[in-house]
């Protein structure tokens, strides 16, 4: 009888700390950390919410480190096998800060997996444009990392993985999808210290769609970018939920 490969110790903890028991979702889970693993980005990873399993425990965990950045709630979240979903007031605060969670002034990155359009939609905190993307309609999107005023992209889709990137001071990348990723004109500025919000932002109004993914990390090369879409849209299609 041939042997069954080990789980990922990495995504054991998780899959433990969430409860997750269906099979599809821990192969998933699994093939994930592998594979960012084998891309040498996992390293980077400072918090991953794979939203995973359907409930509200289940999708406050870290996949990176179940110990830090747990989810909690207020009011006005759904949850669901798409993932979580906000009512344009609630959202999900991660607990960690910018200043302290380990990325830099002109090092850092955030991506979403969106399911649809949803006007206004915004997974940033503090000052408008401080951190990652501010989506003003269909396809209108305002990237940001550690900026005061984001840069504009237009972008040919309204769903799937949207990532934004910072590894210097004057640009910043940002990765629609399977596109090719753009480089923007962006000045870098001070760390906020407000907690990162997902579904809403400190200041402007909030999601009323399904999130099936969101992560932070230290800042990713073009590379990067392109090997952690390919992880994360893996992941997604074994779940069925691809964009």
């Amino acid at each position: 009888m041939p042997k069954t490969a080990p789980v990922d110790p990495d995504a054991q903890a998780f899959i433990t700390a969430a409860a997750i028991t269906d099979p599809t979702q821990q192969a998933a889970i699994n093939t994930l950390v592998v594979d960012l693993k084998g891309y040498n980005i996992w390293s980077k990873m400072i918090a991953i919410y794979p939203f995973v399993g359907g409930d509200a425990v289940k999708h406050s965990y870290n996949l990176k480190n179940t110990a830090i950045g747990q989810l909690t709630y207020t009011t006005g979240i759904t949850h669901a096998s798409l993932g979580i979903a906000g009512n344009s007031v609630g959202y999900a605060n991660t607990g960690l800060k910018a200043t302290t969670m380990g990325i830099s002034q002109n090092s850092g990155s955030a991506g979403v997996y969106l399911q649809a359009y949803t006007p206004n939609q915004v997974f940033q905190y503090g000052t408008f444009g401080n951190f990652f993307l501010y989506k003003s309609d269909i396809t209108t999107y305002f990237p940001a990392v550690n900026n005061s005023l984001a840069p504009t992209y237009v972008a040919t889709t309204n769903d799937g993985f949207k990532q934004s990137s910072r590894t210097q001071s004057n640009q910043i990348l940002f990765k629609d999808k399977n596109n090719s990723i753009a480089t923007l004109s962006s000045t870098s500025t001070a760390l906020n210290s407000t907690d990162i919000w997902v579904c809403n932002a400190n200041n402007y109004g909030g999601s009323t769609n399904f999130i099936s993914y969101f992560f932070m990390a230290t800042g990713l090369t073009n590379t990067e970018l392109n090997d952690n879409y390919s992880a994360v849209q893996t992941f997604q299609t074994t779940l069925g939920r691809q964009k």
